[in-house]
């Protein structure tokens, strides 16, 4: 499973995982698309769900969103809303080359 989690991880330069009916989800995609991110989302089912709950994030907390930039996991929506306060998302997402501008 996890070996899975990280070839769709790595395909394009922002993936997220999503659950369905998540508004935490859907503001985190809302989020990268507004800053120009053609993010690859991921519709999570329930097995895939709790194997990235137990494996990523140690089963703390809720699973999706599970952002990744750069074939790294970057975390959740607390994580990509802090990043972006603090001014660090979009260069991170430049480097990643999801943003040129």
């Amino acid at each position: 499973m996890m070996e899975r989690v990280a070839k769709l991880a790595s395909e394009r330069a922002v993936v997220v995982f999503t659950a369905s009916g998540c508004c935490m989800c859907h503001a985190v995609t809302a989020l990268l698309g507004d800053l120009g991110v053609s993010a690859a989302v991921h519709e999570v089912d329930g097995d895939m769900e709790r194997e990235l709950a137990g494996r990523l994030i140690g089963g703390r907390g809720p699973a999706v969103p599970a952002v990744f930039v750069g074939g790294e996991l970057v975390g959740g929506t607390n994580r990509v809303m802090a990043l972006h306060l603090a001014g660090e998302l979009v260069p991170m997402l430049k480097r990643a080359g999801a943003l040129w501008l």
